[in-house]
Order: C-alpha cells, then sequence, then structure tokens
C-alpha cells in the first residue's frame, strides 16, 4: 500500500464517527416550530448554504434569492439564520419602518478582535456607546463644513496626481489607474486623519501590505463566528494567528501615532505638520477638555481605523468603475468631459461651484454608485427581538444581510438595469441618500454611512481634473468593447484586471 494513502485510512472511522454526532447535534437542535419563516434553499446538515456561496457573495445571494426565495430569503451560515433583502420595498422595512429593530449588528468575534471590541461605529451594536462614537465623528469630521475645510488637501493631492499623469505623457506610458486612485484616496484620507500620508518609501511599503492583510482577514471565512464548535478549524488553518498578527501590527502603527502626537502636544506643537487640526487631534482635545466622554486610547484608535478603512477602498473602487464605464462607451466619455470642460474653460482649480454645475459628472457617479455599489452587500445587521417582516415570522438574533447590488439592478425598477445609462439620472429625483430605497450605495436609517459627503466630494473632484487636464484612451490599440469589467471579490469589490489607460496632452 502507497505511504500516502495511509493518513485517510487509518483517520476514516474517526471522521465518520464525526459526521455521524454532528448531524444526530442538528437533527435534535433544528427548529420544531410552526413560524411562517421566508422560503429557503435546501441546506445541508452543519454547513447550512455555505456550500452554495461562490466567490463574489453578492451574485450568489442573487442567484439563490432569484431560485429559491424572493423579496426576503432565509439561508442558514453554519448554524446562523442569516435574512437576504433583495428588494427596495423589503429594503424600506428593514432600514425605515423597523429601522430600530434592525439598528444593531450581529456579533462577530473578528469585528471585536480587530476593531478594538467595537469602540468604533461602523461594526459597533447599537447604543449609547455607538451613539456618542457617531456624535464625535460626524461632528468633528464629516460635517459639510468639515468636508469643505479639506477642500485644500484634495486639491494638493490632486495636483500630485497630475504630475505623474504628465510624465508618463511624456514617456507615452500607460497609467494604473486602479493604483492612481487608491494612492490619491489613501493620501487624502490620511492626511485628514492621521496627519501625515503612508504611499511612498518603506514606511508607505508597510503600511500598505499592512493594510492588505488587514482586509484579507476580515473577508476570510471564520468558522468560530458561524459554527461554534468547529472554531478550531480556523487555528488549524492558521486563520487565528493571521489575525493576531494584523491587531498587533494595526495598534502598533496607531499606538505610534498616538504616543507621537502627544510628545509633539509635550513640547507645545499640535495638528498636523502644516498647522491643520487633523482627525487624531480633535480626539485627544475632546478627551482632554471632556472627562466625561466615552474617548479612551482604544476608542481613538478604533475610531482613526474606522475612519481611514471606510474611506480609501470605497472612495477609490467608484472612481475605477466609473472611468471603466465611460471608456466602454465613448460617446459617454466625450459628453462628460465636454461638460468639464464647457464648465472649467481654463480654470485651474475647481470649485464647489463649477461642481454643482456638472449635471452630467453627478448623473454619471450616481449610476456608478447604481451599478456597481462599493460594498454591494452593506455591512450586516440584526434583528434585537422577534419580529415580522413582510409577513414572515423574523426571529430575534438573525443576521441580515441587504443585496444593494441586486436591488440596485432590480429590472422591475430600472429599464436596462444591467446597462451603464447616467442619462437616467438627468430629470430623475432618485438620489443616494438613503431617502430613495431603490438606490443605497451607502445604506440608509440610523446604520446609513455617515462619510458620503466626504467620499463623493474626492470622486467629484478628481473625476473632473482628470477628465479637464488630460484625454484618454486604452493603450496597445485594445478596443473600448474589448475592456474587461470582471469583479474582484472582496468586501470592497474592485476590478479584477487593473485599469491601464494611457493620457494624451489635451487636443488643440
Amino acid at each position: 500500500m502507497p505511504e500516502g494513502t495511509m493518513f485517510p485510512i487509518v483517520y476514516a472511522p474517526s471522521f465518520l464517527l464525526l459526521v455521524f454526532f454532528l448531524f444526530i447535534f442538528y437533527y435534535f437542535t433544528r427548529p420544531s416550530s410552526k413560524l411562517n419563516l421566508p422560503p429557503s434553499p435546501p441546506k445541508l446538515p452543519v454547513i447550512g448554504n455555505i456550500h452554495q456561496l461562490g466567490a463574489v457573495l453578492h451574485r450568489s445571494l442573487d442567484y439563490l434569492s432569484k431560485r429559491y426565495g424572493g423579496p426576503l430569503t432565509l439561508i442558514h451560515l453554519g448554524t446562523i439564520p442569516t435574512l437576504i433583502v433583495s428588494s427596495a420595498e423589503a429594503a424600506r422595512e428593514i432600514m425605515k419602518t423597523q429601522d430600530l429593530t434592525f439598528a444593531t449588528r450581529p456579533e462577530v468575534r473578528r469585528w471585536r478582535q480587530v476593531m478594538y471590541d467595537l469602540k468604533e461605529v461602523s461594526v459597533a451594536p447599537y447604543g449609547e456607546n455607538w451613539r456618542q462614537y457617531k456624535s464625535i465623528m460626524v461632528l468633528n469630521f464629516l460635517s459639510k463644513s468639515k468636508v469643505e475645510s479639506y477642500r485644500e488637501v484634495r486639491e494638493e493631492e490632486m495636483a500630485i496626481a497630475v504630475e505623474k499623469i504628465k510624465k508618463s505623457c511624456k514617456l507615452q506610458e500607460a497609467v494604473d489607474l486602479s493604483d492612481l486612485f487608491l494612492t490619491l484616496t489613501n493620501d487624502v484620507v490620511c492626511r485628514v486623519t492621521f496627519g501625515k500620508k503612508y504611499s511612498e518609501g518603506e514606511s508607505g511599503r508597510k503600511f500598505k501590505k499592512m493594510l492588505k492583510e488587514f482586509w484579507d482577514v476580515l473577508s476570510e471565512l471564520n468558522f468560530e463566528d458561524i459554527i461554534p464548535y468547529l472554531g478550531f478549524i480556523d487555528q488549524l488553518r492558521g486563520v487565528s494567528g493571521r489575525v493576531v498578527k494584523v491587531v498587533k501590527a494595526l495598534d502598533e502603527f496607531l499606538d505610534g501615532l498616538v504616543e507621537e502626537r502627544l510628545r509633539k502636544h509635550a513640547a507645545g506643537g499640535g495638528g498636523d505638520a502644516d498647522g491643520r487640526e487633523d482627525f487624531l487631534e480633535i480626539l485627544l482635545k475632546i478627551q482632554k477638555e471632556n472627562t466625561n466622554s466615552v474617548l479612551d486610547r482604544d476608542s481613538i484608535k478604533g475610531l482613526l481605523l474606522d475612519v481611514y478603512t471606510a474611506g480609501t477602498d470605497t472612495t477609490a473602487t467608484v472612481l475605477e468603475w466609473a472611468f471603466a464605464e465611460l471608456l466602454k462607451q465613448p460617446k459617454l466619455f466625450k459628453k462628460l468631459q465636454d461638460e468639464v470642460r464647457m464648465v472649467l474653460q481654463d480654470k485651474e482649480q475647481i470649485s464647489q461651484q463649477d461642481i454643482d454645475n456638472m449635471t452630467y459628472l453627478k448623473a454619471v457617479i450616481k449610476e456608478t454608485l447604481r451599478l456597481h455599489p462599493p460594498a454591494p452587500t452593506l455591512i450586516p445587521r440584526a434583528s434585537s427581538q422577534d419580529t415580522k417582516v413582510m409577513g414572515y415570522d423574523i426571529k430575534k438574533g438573525t443576521r441580515v444581510i441587504i443585496n444593494g447590488w441586486a436591488i440596485q439592478r432590480d429590472p422591475k425598477v430600472w429599464d436596462e438595469a444591467d446597462e451603464f445609462k447616467p442619462e437616467r439620472f438627468l430629470n430623475s429625483t432618485i438620489d443616494y441618500r438613503g431617502h430613495d430605497f431603490d438606490l443605497i450605495p451607502f445604506g440608509a436609517g440610523r446604520r446609513g454611512c455617515p462619510g458620503l459627503a466626504f467620499a463623493i466630494a474626492i470622486d467629484e473632484h478628481v473625476l473632473a481634473n482628470l477628465l479637464h487636464k488630460f484625454d484618454w484612451e486604452l493603450p496597445n490599440g485594445e478596443k473600448a468593447a474589448d475592456l474587461d469589467m470582471e469583479e474582484q471579490p472582496g468586501i470592497t469589490v474592485h476590478k479584477k484586471v487593473p485599469l491601464m489607460v494611457k493620457p494624451k496632452p489635451i487636443s488643440s
């Protein structure tokens, strides 16, 4: 007998016995009530419907909803009942009519490990601490006046990006716009959050590596959270060890930022290198002046991490998809470019009034958010009590995933739903601010994304600048119709193939 076959034969009886006991456990612990539950696809013992989920989650959930359910579909992720919401009507019920019932987040150990014991805003449970953290973030970092005050930073980082593109023009080289967008948004967010940027040199390389590992561990399947008694598998796969490593690296980085700023205060200084009041400075000031504040060292680091991670990847991916969709349709690209150049003419700087006069630019961004929402399934919610939704019984503790991607491509609502047509918004009052449940890229209700204005300000500014200052074409004679639009799986959905585009000096 070959040596390689000995291990599975020796342990086969133990494995079969484990499967048997898991099946018995499932059989005797499955619910036997007469509740009117939402329709569900068939599930397997122990793992539920996990085997039916592919790499691109929003597409898998859309398939299951269309085949087995409808606006509401109940699936099981291991032992966790999970409600999939796939229509605007159902989303309105969750995020408006019963917003308070569904305002909390599920208990996910991975989130608690990485996000400072949930002392932040995005994934924290609903409650008084969450309300205070959100108030601090919105009033002191994301208000309309604060977002406008970051204009100088946006302009400075945009000028740096423009110089990089000009060099590529001279060398007649293509630009990796996927990387440029991510670097640009990263630098803007870092400066207004931490007071400095981390995109170049050895420190930049380490910073990017650390953040990639952060997103990787957040995206990875965690058995402990869906099948608790199989949590040991996370240890065997090395996942638990990677989480510990990422948490340690992030904490050392953020703790170093706080300590550096406190030393600067002790020496009589403050703010960033240019004397601006960044978010770190604001948080330390609140902590010092208000002894009753919920802010401690961990919550300061948690809020800094929250702002950074929520503001970079998601903002960059909107630019990436908008530019790609425009390149796919040269007539639309020219239409937007003509509008931008007509409004700006020979101006070097773009004012907010200029942006407000670009109606087609705003329609392009809306359509990009509809067709390519940065976080297609939003952040999961959880029911805080037993309730009914659209006539179905929803038990306390049920996780809720709102498939914004499916809702925003609903053919019952959107004409040619899978086509990129910015014109649909030119004479439409539908907006993405959480009042129209056909378009919810930022969510809605109490848990809607508070950084909406911050992200849109960057996207509008960058897109207008690139179309104003350069002409663009695909490299190596590529045709627009052949542009690869495949999605890269992840919490934030980017293009799988980086967007390479060749800049040209403006045509006379």
